[in-house]
């Protein structure tokens, strides 16, 4: 079911959908039909709007990666009570974003636990309290540094956090036996990411996250991400995360060529492609270039 190009091309920035953390501003965005796409081995994707949902459901219980805004997930927890009557042991939050933690108020009372980086906690509280919207919110009541694991049923989960990325709270979430791993927002698929550095971000370090992600796991590993330029490709291989890492090494490589030769930054950011990452499209290119600008010339 393809997503509506109004939110693919639309230039509305993804940093204001990231900090939405209430329902009118999540109503501008075009209300559509969702999908509840079973992946493999009790895990799937759900879309509906904002950071792509994972969720298992076997004979144990359930989980939940990401929780988009609250009307989505409302949806998505009508579908997950259709299929079972087993308890949600687990929501999961990638990162602090409001289009992955918006919809965690409405698992309210349904979920056993929400596990999140303790940094990603932290980014949530913070944000919140800035909007006033604590309220509106559930934060994590189970956080970790390094690793978190979890088994429900036969499924193993492993969540990972590698070091900072996107922001310094992203985490992976692994579910073992089936062999998906959740990227959250590590990966933006070919199209123009956010690079939060309020919260955080490194864009050298996201580099080698991902490269010790590409190292961790094996070739047989379907990868979730976060957004896509494609909404039919928010799966993906390998390829797709070294085409993600490939995007921030070039990124780099280009503002630090025209740092040195003298640009201005109002001449960088009018650059409409990246050297050598040309795939990248989409709206936002503006916010990777002033992200890159603030690392290389703090």
């Amino acid at each position: 079911m393809k997503r509506r190009k109004f939110i693919q091309n639309t230039g509305l920035s993804l940093g204001m959908i990231a900090l939405a953390y209430n329902k009118s501003f999540a109503d501008i965005l075009t209300q559509q039909k969702y999908q509840f796409k079973l992946l493999r081995n009790n895990v799937g994707i759900f879309t509906e709007q904002g950071g792509t949902i994972a969720w298992l459901s076997n004979s144990a219980g359930m989980v939940v990666v990401d929780s988009q805004f609250q009307n989505p997930a409302m949806n998505l927890i009508a579908e997950l009570k259709k299929a079972s009557e087993k308890p949600l042991q687990y929501l999961i939050n990638t990162h602090h974003h409001g289009d992955h933690t918006g919809g965690n108020i409405a698992f309210k009372g349904f979920a056993e636990k929400i596990v999140g980086h303790v940094n990603c906690l932290e980014n949530h509280q913070k944000t919140a309290a800035a909007q006033k919207s604590e309220d509106k919110q559930l934060f994590a009541d189970t956080v970790f540094k390094d690793q978190w694991k979890a088994k429900v049923g036969a499924e193993q989960i492993q969540a990972n956090y590698l070091g900072a990325a996107h922001t310094n709270g992203d985490i992976i979430v692994h579910f073992e036996n089936a062999n998906i791993a959740h990227m959250g927002d590590l990966v933006f698929n070919r199209r123009y990411p956010f690079i939060d550095k309020n919260a955080g971000a490194n864009i050298q370090s996201w580099t080698e996250v991902l490269e010790k992600a590409i190292a961790k796991y094996d070739n047989d590993t379907l990868f979730i991400f976060g957004h896509s330029l494609d909404p039919e490709k928010v799966t993906g291989n390998k390829e797709d995360l070294k085409a993600m890492q490939n995007y921030l090494e070039k990124l780099l490589l280009f503002v630090k060529a025209e740092i040195k030769a003298g640009k201005t930054k109002e001449e960088i950011l009018k650059a409409e492609r990246i050297p050598g990452a040309e795939e990248y499209q989409g709206q936002g290119i503006e916010r990777s270039l002033t992200a890159a600008l603030q690392e290389l010339t703090k």
